[in-house]
């Protein structure tokens, strides 16, 4: 496996990682152990997930730039 695909690889495990630690957060246990998020979120992400990029908000579109900031950061950190 070449280096830079590691690197990008171990690069995305850690935005996953990041979102998944926030996601959790977002949410509640119920009695049966079932982890529930409220529908606004639900909504909100799933139309985001459905949207393109040049048709979110300017608010998300900054969210996902920071996101590409964190990745240039840490693949040049690597270098």
């Amino acid at each position: 496996m070449s280096k830079e695909i590691e690197r990008l690889a171990d690069i995305q495990h850690s935005i996953w990682s990041h979102w998944m630690k926030y996601m959790f957060t977002c949410g509640t246990y119920d009695s049966y152990g079932n982890w529930l998020m409220s529908k606004e979120k639900v909504d909100r992400w799933q139309r985001q997930m459905n949207t393109d990029y040049e048709d979110l908000t300017e608010k998300e579109k900054e969210s996902d730039r920071d996101q590409a900031r964190k990745t240039i950061e840490k693949n040049e950190e690597g270098l």
